[in-house]
């Protein structure tokens, strides 16, 4: 493993790489407190600031463009963006399960999802990863994925048969 794809990329990725960093490092902590105080609060507005900054940051990384400058995890950008906006609304409104099922997915599904990608060969995270098999990233991903898809079905599974039951979905 190797720094270098970092130290050498230009500004924009250390910022977006940096921000996403914390992000994925303080999410746990603040999703997973269980008391929901100043500690949490200021976490909280730090996440929501280095997402931010993320999303936003990922609007300059044109290298990977489909549709001219743009890629489709671009839209994952702007599906961030909303959900920070959602996510503190429903929190200031005192929806606080809203605001916690939005940061959760944001976290969960949005960020990682996200960081799995840049597994892809020729991304930085790729390069400073697997410098000698960069082919490897796409087992990442694959893993990554799986993992994912797996949850989403296994939180289907049990929502159809709260359903059945009679029970109130979480």
């Amino acid at each position: 493993m190797t720094l270098v794809p970092f130290l050498d990329a230009p500004v924009y990725i250390q910022l977006h790489a940096s921000t996403a960093a914390l992000a994925v490092v303080l999410g746990p902590f603040v999703i997973l407190r269980n008391r929901r105080d100043r500690l949490h609060k200021t976490g909280g507005y730090i996440w929501v600031l280095a997402m931010f900054v993320v999303a936003v940051s990922s609007f300059w990384i044109k290298e990977f463009g489909l549709i001219g400058p743009l890629s489709p995890i671009h839209l994952l950008s702007v599906l961030t963006l909303w959900s920070l906006w959602a996510g503190l609304r429903h929190a200031f409104a005192g929806r606080i399960d809203l605001h916690r099922r939005v940061f959760q997915n944001l976290y969960w599904r949005g960020l990682l999802i996200a960081g799995l990608f840049n597994f892809m060969p020729g991304r930085a995270t790729n390069r400073s990863v697997f410098p000698e098999t960069p082919d490897a990233g796409w087992v990442v991903i694959a893993l990554g994925l799986t993992l994912i898809l797996g949850d989403v079905a296994r939180r289907r599974i049990l929502e159809i048969r709260l359903q059945r039951n009679g029970e109130i979905c979480p």
